[in-house]
C-alpha cells in the first residue's frame, strides 16, 4: 500500500511536537491543491497517513507546518516576525506505489528533514 506520512520532533525540548497543524498540498499547473490537513498527536505523528491507497499521484507536493503557532503555544518567545513561522517542505513523489515519510525536526531557529521509512 502506498502512503505519505509525517511526524514532528521538537528538538529544542527533546520530545514529539504534539498539536502542531500540518497541511499537504499538491503542486499543479493551476497552483496548490489542498490534499489533507491534520494535527500531530502526542507522539508527534498524524493519526492517519496524509495520503494512502494502492497508488498515490506522482508529482510535487508541499507540507506546510504551523511551526510559529506551535512554538508560541509552548511558551517560546519569538521575535516579530518570527524567524520560522510556517515551515514549507517541497518534495517530489516519483513512485506511485512508494512509501514516503517526511519528518520535521524543529527548533525555534532551525529545522531539518529527510526521507524516512
Amino acid at each position: 500500500m502506498a502512503r505519505l506520512s509525517t511526524h514532528v520532533l521538537d528538538t529544542s525540548q527533546g520530545r514529539p511536537a504534539a498539536g502542531l497543524a500540518v497541511s499537504l498540498y499538491r503542486i499543479a499547473e493551476t497552483g496548490r491543491e489542498h490534499c489533507a490537513s491534520a494535527l500531530t498527536n502526542r507522539d508527534g505523528r498524524t493519526d492517519e497517513p496524509l495520503l494512502s491507497g494502492d497508488r498515490i499521484p506522482t508529482g510535487v507536493y508541499e507540507l506546510v507546518f504551523a511551526a510559529g503557532t506551535y512554538l508560541r503555544r509552548q511558551g517560546v518567545t519569538l521575535a516579530e516576525p518570527a524567524f520560522l513561522d510556517e515551515v514549507v517542505i517541497r518534495f517530489g513523489v516519483a513512485e506511485e506505489t512508494g512509501i514516503y515519510h517526511v519528518p520535521l525536526l524543529l527548533s525555534p531557529y532551525g529545522y531539518s528533514t529527510y526521507r524516512g521509512s
